[in-house]
C-alpha cells in the first residue's frame, strides 16, 4: 500500500495557515490566534480530497528575524515538515500584499523542488481576486486565492496542490492504537518526552515554560503495539492564564485526556507532588482514564530516595496509588523504556471482562472475612455483582439498603478488589442499586443512570476512601 500524500502548509507568521488548516481538515485542531508565533510545532490533521484520504501539516511561521522567539526551533519543525511532504502551500496574506518575509520565504520554498502553490489567503469574496494577481511577482506560476474563514476556492486549491500526484483510496478502518496522552503542568519534559520516544524532534524544546500550545498527535508502534502519542500544553493554575492562548491550550489539553485511553501525568521530580499536579489527577480520574505517573528530572535529584517520594504519593494523593510510577529523566532517557510496558498493562487492564461468576465468588469470600456491620437492626446484604463496563471499569453491586453502605465497609471493598483484580492504573466505579423484592433489575451494558440515593449510590475510589497502603504493596 501506498503512503498517504502528506500537503504542508507554509508562511510567514499570521497569514492564516492555521485557520486554512482547520478549514481543510474541518476541524479546530489548530489554535487560531491574532498573535504571531502562536503555532510553533507541526500539527497533522487527515482530510478526505475527492474520494482520497490525504495528511494536512500545520507549521509555524517564517519569520525574517533568526533571534525571535523560538524562531530556530520552528524553522527546523518547518524544514522537517518540507522533507516529508509531497507537496506544498505557501499561504500569504491578500490584505497586506508582497511583504520581504514572502518573498524570503517563496525563495526557500523554491530552492526545495516540491510541487508548490501559492494560496493567497484572506480574499473573502470574488470582488478581491484581483488583489491575488501581484502575487505572481513572487515566482510562483501556480496561485489561487483562497479565504480560510468562508471556505473559498479550497476545492480548486486542493485539486491544483495535487495535480499530478498518485492518490490511492483508502477505505476508513476503525483504529486500534491506544491514545496516550502526555500531560502535566508547563516545563516538566513532556515534549522532551515525545522526542525521546520517537527518537526525533517531533515538539519544539525550550526552558520557556508554555512552549508547546497545541495537542500534538504522533503516531509509533512501541513494542509491536501501535500507538498514537500526543503532547499537550502544560496545564496552569487558572489565576496564571493571562493569555486567550493560554486559555485555548488548556481547552486543547481537557479535549485530549477526553479522548485518550491512557494520561501520562508528567511531574517534576525536583518540585514533588504540587497542588496543580493534584489537580490534574483529578481531572485524568473523573475522566475515567487510565493514569501512568513520571517523576521526571530524577537525574537533578540528590539526597532524596525514590521511597520518600513512593511515601508522599501515598499520604498526600491515595487516590493514586493504584498508577504506577517511573522516576526517570527524559533528558538522559533513564527508565523511559519501561513506558511501552506500562502503557500495555494498563490498556490490557481496561479492556478485560470479570464474569459475573468469578466476581460473585469474590463477593461472597470477601462478606465472609468481614460481615457487615449492623445498623439499626439491618444489615447490609449484597446479593450479587456484574461487571457492565471497561472504561472506566464500571460494576454494579445489588444490594437491598444502598444506604446501609458505610464509608468503611466501602474502602474494604475496594481494598479487597484491588488486591484480587488489580486493574492497575484504572479507576475502578462501584455502583449499588437497589434490588426489588419482585425480583432482580435488567442492567444494560451502557451508563448507569442514578435516579435517587434511596434507590441506588454510586461511589468510587477517592482520597478518603482508600486506606494507606504498605510500601511493599507499589509495584
Amino acid at each position: 500500500m501506498r503512503h498517504k500524500i502528506k500537503l504542508a502548509l507554509v508562511g510567514r507568521p499570521n497569514v492564516g495557515k492555521s485557520a486554512l488548516f482547520n478549514r481543510l481538515c474541518r476541524k479546530r485542531i489548530s489554535i487560531v490566534d491574532d498573535e504571531e508565533g502562536t503555532t510553533r510545532d507541526r500539527i497533522y490533521g487527515e482530510t478526505e480530497v475527492f474520494g482520497h484520504l490525504i495528511d494536512v501539516i500545520d507549521t509555524g511561521g517564517i519569520a525574517l528575524d533568526p533571534n525571535l522567539p523560538f524562531q530556530e526551533g520552528i524553522q527546523k519543525q518547518v524544514a522537517l515538515a518540507l522533507e516529508e511532504a509531497d507537496t506544498v502551500v505557501m499561504v500569504v496574506d491578500g490584505k497586506a500584499g508582497v511583504t520581504p518575509a514572502d518573498e524570503f520565504v517563496a525563495r526557500l520554498l523554491m530552492k526545495k523542488g516540491k510541487t508548490l502553490t501559492l494560496a493567497v489567503n484572506k480574499v473573502d469574496d470574488y470582488s478581491m481576486m484581483q488583489e491575488a494577481y501581484e502575487f505572481y511577482a513572487l515566482g510562483i506560476e501556480n496561485v489561487i486565492g483562497v479565504s480560510a474563514l468562508h471556505g473559498l476556492h479550497l476545492a480548486e486549491l486542493l485539486e491544483t496542490a495535487l495535480q499530478g500526484l498518485e492518490l490511492e483510496e483508502l477505505e476508513e478502518i476503525e483504529s486500534s492504537r491506544i491514545k496516550v496522552a502526555i500531560v502535566g503542568r508547563p516545563n516538566v519534559g513532556k515534549s522532551t518526552i515525545i522526542n525521546h520516544l520517537l527518537a526525533e524532534e517531533r515538539s519544539v524544546v525550550s526552558p520557556v515554560a508554555g512552549t508547546t500550545r497545541d495537542a500534538i498527535d504522533a503516531d509509533i508502534t512501541l513494542n509491536g503495539v501501535e500507538m498514537t502519542l500526543i503532547d499537550t500544553a502544560g496545564i496552569r493554575r487558572k489565576k496564571s492564564e493571562h493569555e486567550v492562548v493560554d486559555k485555548f491550550a488548556a481547552i486543547r489539553t481537557a479535549q485530549a485526556i477526553e479522548r485518550a485511553d491512557i494520561c501520562v501525568l508528567v511531574i517534576e521530580g525536583p518540585e514533588g507532588l504540587t497542588a496543580q499536579d493534584k489537580k490534574i489527577a483529578s481531572l485524568i480520574e473523573e475522566s475515567g482514564k487510565g493514569c501512568i505517573l513520571i517523576f521526571n528530572k530524577w537525574d537533578l535529584i540528590q539526597g532524596f530516595r525514590m521511597e520518600h517520594c513512593l511515601k508522599s504519593v501515598q499520604y498526600e494523593a491515595s487516590f493514586l496509588i493504584h498508577c504506577p510510577i517511573i522516576f526517570a529523566s527524559a533528558h538522559t532517557g533513564r527508565n523511559l523504556d519501561k513506558l511501552p510496558h506500562l502503557i500495555q498493562e494498563v490498556r490490557k487492564y481496561q479492556t478485560e471482562r470479570i464474569t459475573t461468576g468469578q466476581l460473585n465468588k469474590f463477593i461472597e469470600r470477601t462478606i465472609q472475612l468481614y460481615h457487615p456491620p449492623m445498623i439499626q437492626g439491618k444489615r447490609l446484604r449484597i446479593y450479587y455483582m456484574t461487571h457492565v463496563e471497561t472504561q472506566p471499569p464500571t460494576f454494579v453491586l445489588f444490594v437491598n439498603y444502598p444506604t446501609l453502605m458505610l464509608e468503611t465497609y466501602k474502602r474494604y471493598l475496594i481494598r479487597c478488589f484491588r488486591k484480587q483484580y488489580k486493574f492497575t492504573g484504572n479507576p475502578i466505579l462501584f455502583v449499588l442499586k437497589h434490588r426489588s423484592r419482585a425480583g432482580s433489575q435488567t442492567i444494560k451494558d451502557s451508563a448507569i443512570e442514578v435516579p435517587h440515593l434511596q434507590e441506588t449510590e454510586t461511589f468510587e475510589e477517592s482520597e478518603e476512601f482508600e486506606e494507606p497502603l504498605e510500601h511493599g504493596d507499589f509495584e
